[in-house]
């Protein structure tokens, strides 16, 4: 794929800037599809593509995990690690507003403003991760190790 058959999106000028090696995958973007529609697509394992899920502590500023495509997070865990009374998804207004992405199209890489990313330690040992570009029906393949170019990444492990 040429760079004029792709989105030039923040997020990839952020990968190229950070020097990130990464494929872009365009797919038929579906409404409520998700991560497995974006694995049947691409014909990878869902649990290689990796949602891009904007948080926020009680009262706190948002940040960003990142979680396998088919897990979900603990929240409860989540707080207990943040050392806060709860920990909830940011209404998709507020998500927009503070990555400058549309939901269902949110990258790590580009945001707005820079956002603590915590990762789930298990994507790091994938041989290769699928994760949204910037624009719904958009999925660049990095190497998760690539996931601190750039970003403040922090491992957890909060997937059940």
């Amino acid at each position: 794929m040429t760079k004029a058959e792709y989105p030039m999106t923040r997020g990839v000028r952020m990968l190229r800037s950070k020097k990130v090696a990464f494929t872009p995958h365009l797919y038929p973007y579906e409404e409520h599809g998700g991560t497995r529609h974006a694995a049947d697509c691409l014909e990878v394992n869902e649990r290689a593509v990796i949602k891009t899920l904007v948080m926020e502590p009680d009262g706190g500023k948002p940040f960003l995990v990142l979680m396998h495509g088919d897990r979900e997070v603990s929240t409860k865990n989540l707080a207990r690690i943040l050392g806060v009374k709860s920990v909830d998804p940011c209404k998709p207004e507020k998500a927009e507003r503070v990555t400058g992405y549309q939901v269902g199209g949110i990258s790590p890489f580009g945001t707005r403003r820079p956002l603590p990313v915590y990762v789930e330690q298990s994507i790091l040992e994938l041989p290769r991760i699928y994760i949204n570009g910037g624009k719904r029906g958009f999925l660049v393949g990095i190497a998760p190790q690539d996931l601190g170019k750039g970003l403040d990444v922090r491992e957890v492990e909060v997937g059940i």
